[in-house]
């Protein structure tokens, strides 16, 4: 672990506004208001401008191919290659839902998305279905996802998690029960239709609110998770004169940290600021980068901003490693937590006190640490190691120790091979994972983990389930009629006193009134 000052200077700067202006009017790509834009230079999305159609609801919330696999265009029957079949076909990492879609029209746009790839999304799709990665997989020439293990000859020092398939329990054998006698709602609120909640706080929420218009796209809102009012704190992005729209947040009480991007030039930047509630202050540039890195998933802890900085998997600085950085709200101190060789495998994941990130370890071999850090301190609290090649999509920690998902099915790994969402039945307290019992939900994971007093909480197909892992029992919140493919949607990580799900309805019931809102609710276990 390394702890110190950081410059931008290795990343590429933006081009000027003029720059911009001329390449725009040479005919470069289109506005948002229609048209179609330029294959990214990666050429993840060159075939994809028309997927403004049912086809869009076949690919998971949020996330492009990494890893090897096509993209979620491609994939979706519009020209591109096959995933390779010893390949996994997975999205991009980042822990969210797409960015918000503007209602005013169905033209699609190319977002770059973090860690990877880049995706359509359309003003008339706002998150890409849940139900898809069978749609996914088979599209891509194979109904069922198996990787090989890779040949490997040193590094025999690494521990890795060894976990036999006779300790392993799935939500198979859960008991259904009451969701009455278990969670309260105590808020339920309803904010714009296409709006995007992130909860990594106890008292507010960050959110992606659509506009009515074509430019900004999106403006940044803070929600009170007490009285259910929302203030809008960023009407535009700090770069909008230059081409920049903002396209992620998140927040705590102290301050807030987003990311805006220029889709034209492949630049983005991340920027922080306090806030009171009802206004920020000055917005402070801590990080910019060009077409050589994926624009950064970040997170808020506390006092702290985090961001993780990730060579593009098909950009000239693929060989350099990942770092997290971190700055104090209000602050332009920017400092690097965590240096990894190669590319980090999970977005940040923020808890109350502390992060989780998944770099490399040090060694020639590929192999995945989840690791736990002090957002004070910047001290490694815990760690845990996967076996070789096995990349997971979200990573976090709760009540039991460590928690991570799978996307694909692995030929190898006993009991820590399926696809789905691991955790230890029990608190691990001494690094003992290998000899933990542990539980995993067999559905395919679309939104990371987190616990709310002592219960697991997990997004399956629809809907968001808690469990009880000491009673072996779980329960679902209802989904709204009228909701979008995803269902109900975790926004909330970490270990919560209440935890927030959101839901977009356009519904239009045959005898009522017809609604067409996020709605946005808050839950607590019952007392």
């Amino acid at each position: 672990m390394v702890t110190r000052r950081s410059t931008h200077a290795h990343h590429a700067k933006p081009r000027s506004s003029a720059a911009r202006r001329a390449k725009r009017n040479a005919g470069g790509g289109s506005s948002y208001a229609g048209g179609t834009r330029p294959a990214s230079r990666g050429g993840r999305v060159g075939n994809v401008a028309g997927l403004g159609n049912d086809a869009a609801k076949n690919a998971r919330p949020g996330r492009s191919s990494r890893g090897g696999a096509t993209s979620v265009g491609n994939v979706a029957g519009l020209g591109g290659p096959g995933a390779s079949p010893n390949k996994r076909s997975r999205q991009s990492n980042s822990n969210r839902p797409p960015a918000a879609r503007n209602t005013n029209g169905a033209s699609g746009i190319q977002i770059p998305t973090p860690n990877g790839g880049e995706v359509l999304l359309t003003r008339r799709h706002f998150l890409y279905g849940a139900l898809g990665i069978g749609a996914l997989a088979a599209a891509a020439g194979g109904a069922s996802v198996v990787v090989d293990q890779m040949n490997h000859s040193d590094d025999d020092t690494i521990t890795v998690l060894e976990v036999p398939e006779t300790s392993v329990v799935t939500s198979d054998s859960l008991t259904e029960v009451n969701t009455a006698d278990h969670m309260s709602l105590i808020g339920n609120f309803e904010l714009p239709y296409g709006t995007l909640v992130w909860a990594n706080d106890d008292t507010l929420a960050a959110c992606l609110l659509p506009t009515e218009q074509a430019n900004p796209v999106a403006q940044v809102g803070l929600l009170s998770l007490g009285s259910g009012s929302y203030t809008i704190v960023l009407e535009k992005a700090v770069g909008a004169d230059e081409g920049f729209e903002i396209y992620d947040v998140r927040a705590t009480s102290a301050g807030l940290v987003w990311t805006e991007a220029d889709i034209l030039d492949g630049t983005w930047r991340v920027y922080a600021a306090t806030h009171d509630g009802a206004s920020t202050g000055e917005p402070t540039l801590v990080e910019e980068g060009g077409i050589d890195w994926d624009t950064p998933t970040i997170t808020a802890v506390g006092n702290y901003a985090f961001w993780q900085v990730v060579p593009k998997v098909d950009g000239e600085r693929y060989t350099e490693g990942s770092s997290l950085k971190r700055v104090k709200m209000g602050s332009s101190n920017v400092e690097i937590v965590y240096e990894a060789r190669g590319r980090m495998a999970t977005p940040p994941y923020a808890l109350a006190d502390s992060v989780v990130i998944t770099p490399r370890a040090d060694s020639s071999t590929v192999y995945y640490q989840l690791t736990h850090i002090d957002a004070e301190s910047n001290s490694v609290l815990d760690t845990m190691t996967l076996p070789a090649s096995m990349r997971p999509l979200e990573a976090g920690y709760g009540e039991t120790g460590f928690m991570f998902s799978f996307d694909a099915i692995y030929n190898y790994g006993d009991g820590i091979s399926n696809l789905g969402t691991y955790t230890p039945t029990s608190a691990v307290t001494d690094g003992s994972y290998s000899d933990a019992t542990w539980f995993r939900f067999s559905r395919t994971p679309t939104a990371a983990p987190a616990w709310c007093g002592s219960y697991l909480m997990v997004k399956s197909t629809k809907a968001v389930c808690g469990i009880n892992l000491a009673t072996n029992e779980s329960f679902s919140f209802d989904v709204e009629n009228g909701a979008d493919d995803y269902g109900e949607y975790l926004a909330s990580t970490g270990t919560r006193d209440a935890i927030v799900t959101f839901t977009n309805v356009d519904d239009n019931p045959v005898n009522g009134e017809p609604k067409k809102a996020c709605i946005v609710k808050v839950w607590a276990p019952t007392t």
